[in-house]
């Protein structure tokens, strides 16, 4: 099924299709996007299968396909929280200990089939896919694309720094300061994240701080090697808590939660902005004991 058209009106210069096309259709923003569905069999010049190499000419049609369906995906039985949801995508909350996708079963993507239900918009994804992605041990709010249009969009957002991301986390120690800016790199990549100190209190004379985290880049483990990296590791990072490099995974919560998104509705006149009250574990661990 066709499900964008283009026709070449205009050309100052001779043009080959991977160049032409990256921006006449609404649901491929990046050239990356072009050259799979290009490889795909999606793109179509004149009712005929296209290819990257082929030269543009004016009063060409170029077409985008629905991708085929693919094999029937596994589902995972696995209850979520629908935060929102239309059309175009939805936001769960991520429960911690499933990896967002990958190669296994037991995955957020594969449960998303069984929580949301199926768009009704013709370049409808054949099964809902997360957009961006948690760590393994994090739990909050996850955006999932139920379209191509969507999907293409709402990453498009993320790459723009246009969603305002805030999570919440106990670390370890006394935050000196009410406000950080941390710039440290990480894996060779620029990295920024604000922290703010939400409150402090002390467990048998050690002291910990709740904060909350403002990331404008969106690098791998960046929150949990930023703090690490001011020797205030995340309660419960086995990976960068250089006390609990011996401690299974398995055997330790991360006191870590995407706790709050904001943006603009890529197709309505309509800002979403979702928080999260704190986690059951994070509010018992906190008002067990008595606030500095």
């Amino acid at each position: 099924m066709i499900i964008e058209k283009h026709l070449v009106q205009s050309l100052s210069q001779e043009m080959r299709l991977q160049d032409y096309a990256i921006h006449i259709f609404e649901s491929i923003q990046t050239k990356s996007a072009l050259k799979k569905a290009i490889k795909r069999g999606q793109v179509l010049i004149n009712n005929k299968v296209a290819y990257t190499g082929d030269w543009v000419k004016v009063g060409y049609e170029i077409s985008l396909l629905q991708p085929q369906e693919q094999a029937e995906r596994p589902i995972f039985r696995l209850d979520l929280k629908v935060l929102f949801e239309d059309d175009y995508f939805a936001i769960i909350d991520k429960l911690p200990g499933f990896p967002t996708n990958g190669n296994y079963f037991k995955t957020i993507e594969n449960a998303l089939s069984y929580n949301l239900k199926s768009s009704v918009l013709k370049d409808k994804l054949s099964y809902p896919q997360p957009v961006h992605r948690l760590d393994n041990p994090t739990r909050g709010l996850l955006i999932c694309a139920k379209t191509m249009h969507a999907k293409s969009k709402l990453s498009q957002l993320f790459q723009d720094h246009q969603v305002n991301k805030v999570y919440t986390a106990i670390v370890k120690g006394h935050f000196e300061t009410q406000k950080l800016l941390i710039k440290d790199e990480v894996d060779n990549k620029e990295a920024s994240t604000e922290v703010f100190v939400d409150q402090h209190f002390m467990i048998r004379n050690q002291r910990f701080t709740v904060l909350k985290l403002f990331p404008t880049t969106g690098r791998t483990h960046q929150l949990r090697k930023h703090l690490a990296g001011i020797n205030h590791p995340i309660l419960g990072d086995v990976l960068y808590d250089p006390d609990l490099k011996n401690c299974n995974e398995k055997s330790q919560r991360l006191y870590l939660q995407a706790s709050g998104l904001k943006f603009e509705h890529p197709f309505k006149d309509q800002i979403i902005d979702i928080n999260l009250d704190l986690p059951k574990k994070f509010s018992k661990f906190i008002t067990s004991y008595k606030k500095l």
